[in-house]
């Protein structure tokens, strides 16, 4: 079955996603749908070298993605009152570097997209010796609060989601 559909959430998705934008449910539309639902996952399998993720805790994804949200929009009024409001001499941007225990590519992958969307903050790196992201901020005023707020708002909810249930960082819980 995961050789012709290896994604069947996705393949749905698709189905529907044509269905309705084509806003018809005759059966020539069904078909390419369908069609649609089946060769597009198998064209995306290459481009996925870690396999699929598995979303252990989807609820806590939903929850994440919900403050992230909030987080990115507070994050457009602070930085647009700094570049109309303030002197660019004010401005204190600082790199820093932030410890992480995440190991899981899809992790990683979605504690980027979440930090490079926010504006004020630019993923740089993970230093691959010590498993530390680099960070730039726009406007640092406290490191520790930034590190703070990775660890907690973004990285533990994400290991949660992608990391096996009962699992907890490196070191214990924190």
């Amino acid at each position: 079955m995961r050789r012709w559909l290896p994604s069947p959430l996705m393949s749905a998705s698709l189905l529907l996603t044509w269905l309705l934008l084509n806003q018809s449910v005759a059966p020539g539309h069904w078909l390419l749908g369908a069609v649609l639902g089946i060769v597009a996952p198998l064209l995306a399998r290459p481009l996925q070298p870690h396999g699929h993720a598995r979303i252990h805790r989807p609820l806590v994804l939903f929850r994440l993605m919900w403050f992230s949200a909030i987080e990115i929009v507070r994050s457009c009024f602070n930085v647009s009152q700094i570049i109309l409001l303030r002197r660019s001499a004010d401005v204190n941007s600082q790199f820093i570097r932030v410890p992480l225990d995440l190991r899981s590519p899809h992790g990683l992958a979605l504690l980027s997209c979440l930090i490079n969307s926010t504006p004020g903050t630019v993923w740089v790196e993970i230093i691959p010796d010590t498993n530390e992201l680099l960070l730039h901020v726009f406007d640092l005023h406290d490191e520790q609060w930034w590190a703070r707020t990775i660890k907690t708002r973004y990285e533990r909810p994400i290991i949660e989601i992608f990391e096996a249930p009962g699992a907890t960082p490196r070191g214990g819980p924190t």
